[in-house]
């Protein structure tokens, strides 16, 4: 296998600042273990060398060789003799692409994963309704790497039906739409690729980019939403491999694009031979609009050859319901069944014939009319509470994007623990580093007397008379 070696300027770039506080080779050294904890450094790669560091980041060299030393005696590097040092990950710790998804150890009220819970009737009552369809498929091998049929059916009239004419062939069944992403970055880039992102985004396709060594080129997504102009000059100065975009309620903010900038978007996206990845997870969740046509529904006619459309259940339904699924090109397609075959070889038919029940049933309405009532929950205990806290409406999806009026998220996040709510600073949200300190994103997935009593938490811990704590290094869990 070939020796991986982190070069200084490479590692120097992902440390911003890291040499600027005192002491800094304490600091130094935080920052590389965070760097390794979050995945953004890989295991098993050589730190540069003392000297090529520290000329890099214009410290002593005493200083890194004091940070190398911190990290190896906490477990986060080790030293070969005349080989150098390696990442290494402490005892006991596991990476935070792993934790984010566990949940809580403890009975915290979890205000960090925007995921619902379906009522347990509706899952036994599709248990009991896929049980014979499960005895008929026992008769199959059980493999289907592009899905199955009747789902890919299925997936495609739901495109067909929101104003996207689909065939069967056009869908990928895949195992959400984290694994859909990971598929396309996996066939579509190499390394130092640049791909167009949003800021704030989607923690997690974040962290698929960065896993996949990719740079990503960030556009602002404001209180007012996107500026079509700059998405565009975006395109035209950087010429991404690929754009990933959430237009339909995005997470964090809740924004729902306007159509005239989703046909700019995908104009200047064709023009520049960009490959489109549009993140439809939460479409389904419409609650003061009518649900959105599908992003590819505005390309104009033979533009829509380089967008790709990935779903799921998970937001919609439940995200123990791993299943998911992207739309395109037939051929694009066939291409990334050849990629999935390599992993998993497809997705298990039980789960599959579970989504299949809950796609053909007609929740929607029920489903949206519960998260109106938890969302006015929230915003209701928010303006009795923390009535100092500001955030705009959105018209769907599954969270508030709030701002705090001063930059405090993560250093409240840390104290919301002691008063029993699991958070995470807008910082977590981020394309770039330092940026969305005075936000937080709050989920409205939880029953209203929950969200109600988070709330009065969050007021408390915020009343507290000590100082807020800095920011420790600990687990997340994003979804």
């Amino acid at each position: 296998m070939a020796e991986r070696t982190l070069g200084g300027p490479q590692l120097a770039a992902l440390l911003p600042g890291a040499a600027e506080a005192r002491p800094a080779y304490r600091h130094l050294a935080r920052a590389i273990g965070d760097l390794v904890l979050d995945g953004r450094i890989a295991l098993r790669v050589r730190l540069p060398a003392e000297r090529e560091l520290a000329v890099a980041l214009g410290v002593s060299r005493p200083t890194v060789t004091a940070a190398y030393d911190l990290l190896r005696d906490s477990g986060y590097a080790h030293s070969r003799r005349g080989s150098g040092t390696w990442t290494a990950l402490p005892a006991g710790r596991a990476p935070s692409g792993v934790t984010r998804a566990l949940a809580p150890p403890d009975a915290a009220i979890d205000l960090a994963r925007a995921a619902p819970s379906p009522p347990e009737q509706a899952v036994t009552a599709a248990l009991a309704a896929v049980a014979p369809h499960i005895a008929e498929h026992t008769r199959s091998t059980g493999y289907h790497p592009y899905g199955l049929p009747e789902l890919r059916a299925a997936v495609a009239e739901r495109f067909t039906r929101r104003g996207l004419a689909t065939v069967p062939e056009q869908i990928l069944v895949t195992s959400g739409a984290q694994h859909a992403l990971t598929l396309v970055l996996g066939l579509l880039s190499t390394p130092g690729d640049r791909v167009l992102v949003e800021s704030p985004s989607y923690p997690n396709a974040l962290e698929a980019l960065r896993r996949s060594r990719l740079r990503p080129v960030s556009v602002p997504v404001t209180d007012d939403g996107w500026d079509a102009g700059l998405v565009e000059s975006t395109l035209r100065q950087a010429v991404p491999q690929l754009a990933y975009l959430i237009p339909d309620f995005h997470n964090p903010t809740g924004l729902l694009m306007p159509d005239d900038t989703r046909a700019r978007v995908l104009r200047a996206a064709h023009r520049c031979g960009t490959w489109l990845v549009v993140d439809e997870t939460l479409t389904d969740l419409a609650l003061d609009v009518p649900a959105p046509l599908p992003c590819a529904a505005h390309a104009a006619p033979g533009a829509s050859a380089q967008v790709i459309t990935v779903g799921s259940m998970s937001k919609s339904h439940w995200g123990g319901l791993r299943v998911g699924w992207l739309r395109a090109p037939a051929r694009l397609v066939t291409e990334l069944a050849a990629q999935r075959v390599a992993h998993d070889l497809g997705g298990p038919v039980v789960d599959q014939l579970l989504a299949l029940h809950f796609l053909e049933q007609a929740e929607v309405p029920e489903r949206v009319a519960r998260l109106r009532e938890r969302r006015d929950a929230l915003t209701g205990a928010l303006a009795a509470h923390l009535p100092e806290w500001t955030w705009r409406q959105p018209p769907g999806g599954l969270s508030l994007w709030v701002d705090l009026g001063a930059p405090v998220a993560a250093a409240l996040a840390e104290r919301a623990l002691d008063y029993g709510v699991r958070i995470e600073g807008g910082a977590c949200f981020a394309a770039d580093p330092g940026v969305f300190e005075q936000r937080l994103r709050l989920p409205f997935a939880a029953a209203p007397d929950v969200l109600r009593e988070a709330v009065r938490r969050l007021a408390a811990a915020l009343a507290d008379d000590r100082p807020l704590p800095s920011a420790a290094p600990r687990p997340r869990w994003i979804v």
